[in-house]
């Protein structure tokens, strides 16, 4: 019985990943595309950026039901990548955070093109570790 529970939780497992690290190549690649060649610069960075901020907390969960599955599984490996990968996307949150307007001088604009740049690589990266993930599962390591 018990068997049978952990051959299915590691199948959603590694579909969980899967879903992750598709999604994070939509939200990091695919729609940045086609935000920047449909709009002018300064509304595609905004749509970017709320982009990125709205899909980071959705991929954190799915990794964490992920993580959750893992152990469950008996896939230890992944389950700790899943983890990992889970809390570098929830970083986004910090990443894209508004600053505080008492940080800058008056007058003085804030760069938020860094704040997307740095986001959109953790994301990529922690992307990769939910692709490990998900063949670590595979394998049931």
């Amino acid at each position: 019985m018990f068997e049978t529970v952990q051959s299915l939780a590691g199948g959603v497992t590694i579909l969980l990943t899967g879903i992750a690290a598709g999604a994070a190549w939509v939200a990091t690649i695919v729609a940045p595309n086609c935000s920047f060649d449909r709009l002018d610069y300064s509304r595609a960075d905004g749509h970017v950026r709320q982009l990125l901020l709205s899909a980071s907390a959705q991929i954190s969960g799915v990794l964490l039901a992920a993580t959750a599955t893992g152990i469950l599984s008996g896939a230890y490996g992944s389950a700790v990548l899943s983890l990992i990968a889970c809390f570098g996307f929830f970083t986004n949150r910090w990443t894209l955070a508004p600053k505080k307007k008492s940080e800058a001088p008056p007058g003085v604009r804030q760069r938020k093109k860094s704040q997307r740049i740095v986001a959109v690589g953790f994301s990529l990266m922690f992307a990769a570790v939910a692709a490990i993930s998900a063949v670590l599962a595979v394998f049931n390591i």
